[in-house]
């Protein structure tokens, strides 16, 4: 997965990290450009090896930090023990081990006469449901401005990662590159971005040549909501919402469900409360609200429930936030966990009407965060929107290791909303950018006129989270791809009527305003600023950060089949 630019591999180290799970900062360092363990998996899932499936070994305990568990991560692949067993300690939980990922099966068959046999990968019959989004194309900036929700769910990295480690390819319809991106964390470490005036975020930007198209220029923006300490947050009221149905049996769906939901327990402060809804054919309450402090109640209930039966999934919903309401902490968080396969089939189960039920719910203040756990039936269309309408993030469980990830070192991200309703509008210079396209956020696309409607939805993000945004720009005055130039451009405020292109400010690339909501407010605020025009010299010069998210772009552009990168092999 490489392309030569003038002598060089466009990846740069910054693939290394992204591909292998490492993202240690100083690895970039290296000049040296080299493939990485997870795309050498991803060629050798392609041609598909003839060989029998390797014996499973048990893993260690996650790691305690971030920086270990990426290191863990790149050490498993560079050993390829694939699929791996993990094991989770009985003394700190008391779910049985489970496996973080199905094996691959196997059949075999006769080759010729002489008795040699070949192992042939059995081809999975995947019934995971996804939602199709075409890739975001190239606009003229005479012609159109950028308009977007930002996003900070990050289900579609785990589930891409699961998809290569069982020595498959992803279906292209899971891969969301924003999602990929937003997983990982900075790689500046302490050093934010600028402070933005008046708002809760910090924000920054580079530009440099596109490592995929040298003629174009790839802008890195990025917008990170300001850090909260859990052990600070306001008072937590949460339900865990648990499937149990007969689909969430398998040992990488309930019991590593009820593991995830110990972690989370273990961080819990006495003035949070927990109460705890399961639901399969029928629908009932585990556990009433009950402090933070009585954990050993909590973990009770959650070591008792099991799988079996259909999916009442629309009850189950209905009586979580009855219990929500029961509970409500005002000026708290307010917030349903929902750990499911998302494969709901009794009663209310289509996605609409799901979807209406969470959006009622979510103006009153109750929030909603999926947790998606299993392979097959998982519902992936269905848990991205009813999060996203729910005010929630969505992400994949697909072993301890990101349970970990997800409700321990980023809890207060998770659970804690600093800003709601965040909505992007970049307007690009017509005498510096020719043409835009951004890379990823297909599914948070808004119409320009929604970006003042503060009754349209949008965005959510938690304390501490950063969001980072790609576009790839063509310099104004190159030959364009699709669309003829238009006679005029700008429309008076005043009149309505057409304007010749004005003189236009040299030094700036584009202007981005931003509105949000407080959690508890109504009314938008709004906070703008320009990007000046201050390429870097060479990709290679670039920050890291902007170019390890280059890296994940491409990779996850790839994976789509995106056609702007035919020419990247």
């Amino acid at each position: 997965m490489v392309k030569e630019i003038s002598g060089k591999k466009i990846w740069g180290t910054a693939a290394v990290l992204v591909l292998a799970f490492a993202v240690a900062g100083a690895m970039y360092a290296a000049p040296i450009v080299r493939k990485t363990h997870l795309v050498a998996r991803t060629e050798e899932v392609i041609h598909n090896t003839q060989a029998p499936p390797a014996q499973t070994q048990p893993l260690k305990a996650p790691p305690a930090s971030t920086s270990d568990r990426y290191r863990h991560d790149q050490a498993e692949l560079h050993h390829a023990q694939l699929p791996q067993a993990q094991s989770v300690p009985q003394a700190a939980y008391s779910s049985p081990s489970y496996v973080s990922a199905p094996h691959v099966q196997y059949s075999q068959r006769r080759a010729d006469a002489s008795g040699a046999q070949i192992y042939m990968p059995v081809p999975p019959q995947d019934t995971a449901r996804y939602t199709a989004y075409e890739d975001n194309t190239a606009k003229r900036t005479d012609d159109a401005i950028s308009t977007f929700g930002l996003d900070v769910s990050t289900a579609s990295y785990a589930n891409v990662r699961r998809f290569l480690n069982i020595g498959r390819l992803p279906n292209p319809d899971a891969v969301r590159i924003e999602e990929m991106i937003n997983y990982f964390p900075p790689l500046s470490g302490g050093q934010r971005a600028k402070s933005l005036a008046n708002s809760p975020f910090y924000v920054g930007y580079e530009t440099a040549p596109c490592p995929w198209n040298v003629d174009n220029t790839l802008l890195w923006l990025t917008v990170e909501a300001r850090g909260l300490d859990y052990r600070e947050a306001p008072p937590a009221n949460l339900v865990f919402l648990v499937d149990v149905s007969g689909s969430m049996a398998p040992p990488e769906r309930l019991p590593l469900v009820q593991a995830s939901l110990k972690l989370l327990t273990d961080r819990l402060r006495p003035e949070d409360s927990v109460s705890i809804v399961k639901y399969a054919s029928s629908v009932g309450i585990v556990l009433p609200a009950t402090s933070g402090k009585d954990k050993a109640a909590i973990r009770r209930a959650i070591n008792n429930l099991r799988a079996g039966g259909s999916t009442s999934g629309g009850a189950a919903l209905e009586m979580a936030y009855e219990q929500a309401e029961k509970g409500f902490k005002p000026g708290g968080v307010n917030r349903i966990l929902l750990c499911t396969d998302g494969d709901f089939n009794v009663g209310v189960s289509d996605t609409p009407s799901l979807t209406r039920m969470v959006t009622k719910y979510r103006q009153k203040g109750v929030t909603l965060s999926v947790l998606g756990f299993g392979t097959d039936n998982l519902n992936d269309g269905m848990m991205v929107s009813i999060a996203s309408s729910g005010n929630g993030n969505y992400s994949y469980i697909d072993g301890l290791m990101e349970a970990q990830k997800v409700l321990g070192e980023e809890m207060a991200a998770t659970l804690v909303t600093v800003a709601k309703d965040v909505k992007a509008q970049i307007e690009f210079n017509p005498a510096v950018v020719g043409e835009f396209r951004q890379i990823g956020y297909e599914k948070r696309q808004l119409r320009r006129e929604d970006f003042n409607d503060d009754r349209v939805d949008a965005g959510d993000i938690g304390a501490g989270k950063r969001v980072t945004v790609l576009y790839e720009l063509t310099p104004c005055g190159k030959s364009f791809s699709n669309s003829d130039p238009l006679r005029y451009r700008n429309e008076d405020k005043e009149s309505g009527q057409k304007q010749l292109l004005p003189v236009s400010r040299g030094d700036e690339t584009a202007y981005v305003k931003l509105r949000w909501k407080e959690p508890d407010g109504d009314v938008s605020a709004l906070a703008e600023f320009p990007i000046m025009k201050t390429p870097a010299a060479s990709f290679d010069s670039a920050g890291k950060d902007l170019r390890f998210s280059a890296a994940v772009a491409a990779f996850g552009q790839k994976l789509r089949d995106n056609p702007e990168l035919l020419a990247t092999s």
